[in-house]
């Protein structure tokens, strides 16, 4: 049991990792052919390093990219090793419930209190900004 619940852990993360990169890619792709549309002469001129330019446009977008994203995954990486050494947790089930004894309590929602079911996206935009929040009137 454990092996297969450590491999669908694998298979979960490698999924998130490959959104998370194609995401990126898509984004950075996106961009660049935004740019090359708003003035393709100077992009093309950037492309190519020349006298003027010391670095093409696009290696210095692709530089600056690669060090945003490293700066992103490093800063992050450090704020969640310094969230757990201060907890002073020892494994993920220690932290978990150290972090749980912090964080307030919701509320259970049993039976529910406001609508669960909707037809659409149409519907549940409607509910949250006309109807969500107000109190019901009882009868007597």
């Amino acid at each position: 049991m454990a092996d297969e619940e450590r491999l669908q852990r694998i298979k979960a993360g490698a999924f998130l990792a490959s959104v998370a990169g194609i995401s990126a890619l898509v984004g950075f792709s996106a961009t660049l052919s935004a740019a090359k549309k708003s003035d393709p002469k100077y992009f093309n001129k950037g492309l190519h390093s020349s006298v003027e330019l010391a670095d093409a446009g696009a290696i210095l977008a692709l530089r600056a990219l690669g060090w945003g994203t490293f700066y992103a995954v490093a800063g992050t990486s450090c704020l969640c090793y310094g969230i757990w050494k201060l907890s002073g947790a020892k494994d993920l089930k220690d932290f978990r419930m150290k972090v749980g004894n912090m964080l307030p309590v919701l509320p259970k929602n049993n039976p529910p209190q406001s609508r669960t079911e909707f037809s659409g996206l149409n519907d549940l935009l409607t509910y949250l900004a006309e109807d969500y929040g107000k109190k019901p009137v009882k009868d007597n």
